[in-house]
């Protein structure tokens, strides 16, 4: 059976969903964007300050199930712009710094209009 996992290091689901779920020995985060738990705000307007909080939200939400970014073995990265690829990767690597599996894309517009989102499976 399927744990759900909250925080409040990390940004309540503006949806109907949870910021993640524990099951078979991984964790499934949902997609985290660059929203600062504190303030409920998304408060930088770059790439790389909004890598910075979605990463940090990730870190937090992994913490909170047992795990670490360490042991994430896939990330699945949404950029708004391709043109952001190499500032995106320059902040990304300093947190997931055991190379885990990726996809990255380009997609027209994510939540809240934010320039970035990612989400991870992980070890527990």
């Amino acid at each position: 059976m399927a744990e759900t996992i909250y925080t409040k290091n990390a940004p309540d689901a503006i949806g109907p969903y949870s910021q993640a779920k524990v099951v078979g020995g991984l964790v499934f985060t949902s997609g985290q964007i660059a929203i600062n738990p504190a303030s409920g705000a998304v408060e930088a307007d770059t790439i790389e300050g909004q890598t910075e909080q979605v990463c940090t939200n990730l870190k937090n939400l992994l913490e909170a199930a047992g795990t670490s970014l360490e042991k994430a073995v896939k990330t699945v990265c949404f950029l708004k712009d391709m043109g952001d690829f190499a500032a995106f990767n320059e902040v990304y690597g300093k947190y997931f710094t055991s190379k885990p599996a990726r996809s990255c894309v380009a997609v027209k517009t994510l939540p809240k209009d934010v320039l970035v989102e990612v989400e991870v499976i992980a070890e527990v």
